[in-house]
């Protein structure tokens, strides 16, 4: 059964929230897919992931790099899974007509914005009804997360 999991970012960006969860993916040995809303937005996640901390980065690819099913993370705006992924981040909007075949899909959206908390709920529901295990993870004012449902 996929667990499907909503990240709710009160407190910090998703530019500083998305490189940890994604190193916790890379971490147990998961390959991850990374879903954004457009192509401006993939082109600003390809730079996040080599230049968000100066200590390390994350190894990624997107279409235009080649060599898709070699990526341990791929970034993309369609609905593929080059990679083999068995956790998949939506963020921006994006969504997913299929949660079979993860592991785990994790919706990452902005508290600030009532169409993306709006749009979250939706997604909530349609898990639901889909079968799937559902979680809510709301951020602290110190960027920690806590289960919340």
């Amino acid at each position: 059964m996929t667990e499907v999991l909503f990240y709710h970012l009160e407190h910090q960006p998703l530019e500083r929230a998305l490189p940890s969860l994604v190193e916790r993916a890379l971490a147990r040995g998961w390959r991850a897919v990374v879903q954004a809303g457009s192509e401006e937005r993939v082109e600003a996640l390809d730079t996040l992931l080599w230049t968000y901390a100066d200590e390390s980065f994350l190894p990624h690819g997107t279409r235009r790099d080649g060599n898709a099913a070699e990526q341990p993370v791929f970034l993309t705006t369609e609905e593929v899974n080059p990679n083999g992924a068995t956790v998949r981040f939506l963020v921006d909007g994006a969504e997913i007509s299929e949660h079979a075949g993860y592991e785990r899909i994790v919706y990452m959206f902005d508290g600030h914005d009532a169409g993306a908390v709006a749009r979250a709920r939706a997604q909530w529901k349609a898990a639901k009804a889909a079968g799937c295990e559902v979680a809510y993870w709301q951020q602290s004012p110190e960027g920690r997360w806590e289960k919340k449902a």
